[in-house]
């Protein structure tokens, strides 16, 4: 894919990379506080929306967006379709998100994201675009998937640059560990796909540590001992990622990226 104008979707720690553990008392209540239910797991961004912004998000969200809540998510009856469904967790300003839905018309698309500014970026695309394949849900990763996502109800989770937490005191609070990788897991049908990528050396070997030990899960990309060349052509999800304008600067400065894919065994 061509490169996207997303500077936000990856380049500092922000709101929409979470930890992996609930926390309970962000569960007493639906509204407010469960949108931010683990203050310490992720910096929250301030922004207030333009006009612009608030017309489109008065006008729109309220048919293509929901915040975390206890109700299980009929993906196709909101999307009006049936379709294979895949979840982003952290869609930042969203124009990869959309270049990913417009890329892959036959599959629906729900974005998982915290930061509202960001959210009414992909909002005004969503509009400008006439894009009709994604949906989103403002809360906790974490949250949305324990709660609204149904067991193998998935085809695919995209998981792009979180917030590594580069200070040792503060690993414990990356979104990738042992439950995230078991819950995403569950969350997968049988052949189904979770696709993660980052640009930080020390998560990287993280996630890679952690994800090779999650039973239900097989290596799909040579990174994770699999066939890049065979799998990306049986895989139901694309294997190929927009690179952002952000992404593409760090490219040029010489920083790697690493990429994990992941596929869900059949028991």
């Amino acid at each position: 894919m061509d490169d996207v104008n997303d500077a936000a979707n990856h380049a500092e720690p922000t709101s929409h990379k979470l930890s992996e553990m609930p926390d309970d008392a962000g569960r007493r209540s639906l509204t407010g506080s469960r949108l931010y239910p683990r203050v310490t797991s992720f910096r929250t961004r301030r922004g207030a929306l333009t006009s612009n912004q608030q017309a489109s998000w008065d006008k729109t969200w309220p048919v293509i967006g929901r915040n975390v809540s206890n109700d299980p998510v009929d993906a196709d009856a909101w999307f009006g379709r049936e379709a294979p469904l895949v979840i982003e967790i952290g869609t930042g300003t969203g124009t990869a998100t959309a270049a990913m839905a417009k890329a892959e018309p036959h599959l629906n698309l729900i974005g998982i994201e915290v930061y509202q500014p960001g959210l009414a970026q992909l909002v005004q695309q969503i509009e400008r675009d006439e894009i009709d394949n994604i949906r989103l849900l403002r809360g906790d990763a974490v949250d949305v998937l324990e709660n609204m996502v149904a067991p193998e109800s998935l085809i695919g989770v995209r998981v792009f640059f979180p917030d590594p937490w580069p200070k040792a005191r503060h690993h414990k609070r990356r979104l990738l560990q042992a439950p995230t990788f078991a819950l995403i897991a569950s969350r997968l049908k049988p052949g189904g796909v979770l696709h993660v990528a980052t640009d930080h050396a020390d998560y990287a070997e993280h996630i890679l540590e952690v994800g090779s030990k999650e039973p239900l899960f097989t290596g799909l990309n040579d990174t994770t001992g699999g066939d890049s060349a065979a799998n990306r052509t049986t895989a139901p999800i694309g294997f190929e990622r927009p690179v952002t304008k952000f992404e593409g600067k760090g490219l040029r400065a010489g920083s790697a990226i690493n990429e994990f894919i992941w596929g869900k065994i059949d028991r």
